[in-house]
């Protein structure tokens, strides 16, 4: 054997539901669904068809599976699927060959949601031949928490995990792979045995996971990982690939192929689904070649065999990346072929020749720059502040032996104002508008409930939260603060 390989996925989209449509809102979560999510469950059934097991390592956020089981956001799915395919049917007459393909893919897309998907992803995701990663309820950015909010927030998403598959992970992406010394301790006391992190915060020596305390930490070998899709190259920027930002504006279908970095919308050739095939072929293969040639190197320089971990968004597979499935089916087949094992991180770290020596993490993140600049948004961290010290104050006043569902909304609005996404649109530039709407609009949700739950107000604090949106975390209990 050449050496282990993992693959790691990374599923995450904020709470969307009921809050509005395109650009970020209920759209953005159908589009990933029906062009990731169905996609790639469909491929990991069929390799697991073929008596393959412990394929990947799979993170699902617990605020992304609360809306893949949320009833209202499966009929929503069910109804775009639906439209995609009508969409398709009025290309016809002027992009035929476009329009063939696109009610191939959809009407395949609505039979595994059909078949697979009507009581929501839970079922799906306890049946597929992978790890399930676990996580903060939310996905904050845990190292700009409050200790105590931060241990609530990962309880909350453990508990939901078991709440949804019947099993409890031990494995977990920290949102943003963000680490500030410490959180290992808070890891351990929660059941965690390992988590990823990404390979700088290793110095880039990721060939074997590293015991941290009590618990391991596993790296993501960029080496191999930015081969795939890095911030500047990857191979879902060839030519022949199927182009993101290009849209027929009519049906919104994507029409064409990238063609040339530089090529503007109008003048880009039309996509070819027999080039992007051949093209996906060479990709996998080279893919194959560069992880068994990263781990003869490091079996080399280590004297035995390593680990190379590759870790992406799942999104990049089939939304991002239209052909992104059949690269990773086409991928998975050939590793073994090639010599390389593949498993999961559970898989891999119960072989002890794959865990290094201990070492002491760094603060960190996966972030532009590596560190936490990208989620330190002045203004949104004076407003999480203010979040957290009203519902801890909120809590301690009205903690009782008995669970108090009022305190469970406070800590749920609280959880969603907290968010990482909303620090990343502003930094990024992305939808910083809408962003900030979010968050002000939880945190004020907080404020005001709060300030009635503190004044003993609770038929006023009951009638106001019976006017929001259902939680998405149904079972959480603010006692556990």
């Amino acid at each position: 054997m050449r050496g282990t390989f993992c693959l790691v996925l990374h599923s995450h989209l904020p709470w969307v539901a009921h809050h509005g449509r395109w650009p970020v809102g209920e759209e953005w979560l159908y589009q990933a669904w029906a062009q990731s999510y169905l996609p790639l469950a469909a491929t990991l059934r069929e390799l697991a068809a073929e008596g393959r097991e412990e394929l990947l390592t799979l993170g699902v956020t617990p605020v992304l599976a609360a809306q893949l089981d949320d009833p209202h956001c499966l009929r929503g799915a069910h109804a775009w699927l639906e439209t995609w395919r009508l969409r398709a049917h009025e290309a016809a007459p002027r992009l035929p060959d476009l329009a063939c393909d696109e009610h191939r893919t959809a009407g395949a897309a609505i039979a595994e949601f059909e078949t697979h998907w009507r009581h929501g992803a839970s079922p799906v995701l306890a049946d597929l031949p992978v790890e399930i990663l676990g996580g903060p309820a939310t996905h904050p950015f845990g190292p700009l928490l409050d200790p105590r909010v931060r241990r609530f927030a990962l309880a909350a998403g453990l508990r939901d995990a078991v709440w949804r598959t019947g099993e409890r992970p031990t494995g977990i992406w920290a949102p943003e792979c963000g680490h500030r010394p410490g959180m290992e301790a808070e890891y351990a006391a929660a059941g965690v045995t390992h988590f990823l992190v990404d390979g700088p915060a290793l110095h880039g020596d990721t060939a074997f996971a590293r015991p941290v305390g009590d618990v391991l930490c596993v790296g993501r070998d960029l080496d191999v990982t930015y081969r795939v899709w890095s911030p500047r190259k990857g191979y879902p920027g060839h030519r022949d690939y199927r182009d993101f930002h290009t849209y027929d504006h009519p049906t919104g279908l994507k029409p064409a192929r990238v063609t040339g970095p530089d090529v503007p919308p109008h003048e880009k050739a039309p996509y070819d689904s027999g080039r992007a095939a051949a093209r996906v072929a060479a990709d996998a293969a080279d893919f194959v070649e560069t992880v068994g040639t990263r781990l003869d190197a490091l079996r080399e320089r280590h004297g035995r065999p390593a680990l190379s971990v590759a870790a992406f968004d799942t999104e990049l597979f089939g939304h991002w990346w239209h052909e992104g499935p059949a690269w990773l089916a086409a991928v998975l087949r050939a590793l073994p072929e090639a010599g390389v094992r593949v498993t999961t991180l559970r898989g891999a770290l119960a072989d002890p020749g794959l865990v290094g020596e201990p070492v002491a993490l760094p603060e960190s993140s996966w972030g532009s720059g590596k560190d936490w600049h990208v989620w330190e948004v002045p203004d949104l961290l004076a407003l999480n502040a203010e979040v957290q010290d009203r519902l801890l104050t909120s809590v301690d006043k009205g903690r009782s032996f008995a669970r108090d569902p009022l305190l469970d909304a406070l800590a749920a609005q609280a959880l969603l104002a907290l968010s990482s996404d909303w620090a990343f649109m502003v930094s990024t530039g992305s939808t910083m508008e809408y962003a900030r709407h979010r968050a002000h609009l939880h945190a004020d949700r907080v404020a005001a409930l709060a300030a009635l739950l503190d004044t003993g107000r609770r038929q006023e604090a009951a009638a106001l939260t019976a006017t929001w949106e259902q939680s998405p975390f149904g079972h959480l209990d603010a006692r556990l603060l």
